[in-house]
């Protein structure tokens, strides 16, 4: 029995995704798919083409991930799991992650493709001189900084310890000066050590 026959019926002969009946294609699921039956689905062209081209995707269509999520193929669960993370913006995909449980091994390879991963985890923080900082750095001012709100000048020379990363801005840090905590622009610091 030949992959495709095998996943007809495994499928009943409709898309894994979004039950269309026609135009099915096998889809070997990336990164490493070994193009088995376990690592493979059977999808539609516009399934396929909207997995495979992020940007161009119909939310409407995935509101069919409502009940394909919950197929027992590990394959379409993260598909599925995939397509939820791309749209969780749209705000009712979020719903449905919320309800999706997937083994560890299967969460492991969802996320494989780095789908899922949070702009935010990817936004990296750079001193003046362009070195990575990482939450713990102690860091140098290299200009004398007006704190607005605090009334002091934070001098330069001034080292900074411990600093925390602004999660959703590569160009802000946290850090404490004279006892407060500021905010500061990372064009003004220079990391120490």
């Amino acid at each position: 029995m030949s992959l495709e026959s095998t996943l007809l019926a495994r499928a009943d002969s409709t898309c894994e995704l979004c039950a269309a009946g026609s135009a099915l294609s096998v889809y070997a699921v990336p990164p490493a798919s070994d193009g088995s039956e376990a690592q493979s689905v059977l999808l539609c062209e516009t399934c396929q083409y909207q997995i495979d081209n992020p940007g161009n995707e119909d939310a409407n269509h995935w509101r069919c991930l409502n009940d394909s999520m919950w197929s027992q193929v590990p394959a379409v669960q993260v598909l599925a799991w995939r397509m939820l993370t791309r749209l969780r913006a749209e705000g009712w995909p979020q719903d449905l992650l919320d309800m999706l449980y997937l083994e560890d091994d299967v969460q492991a390879w969802a996320q494989a493709t780095g789908e899922g991963q949070d702009a935010v985890a990817m936004v990296e923080h750079r001193d003046s001189n362009g070195a990575a900082l990482h939450a713990g750095d102690t860091v140098t001012l290299i200009k004398d900084l007006n704190v607005k709100g605090a009334n002091f000048t934070a001098k330069r020379g001034t080292a900074v310890r411990n600093i925390s990363l602004v999660q959703d801005n590569p160009e802000q840090i946290e850090g404490r000066v004279e006892g407060q905590r500021i905010v500061i622009l990372t064009q003004f610091v220079k990391k120490t050590g």
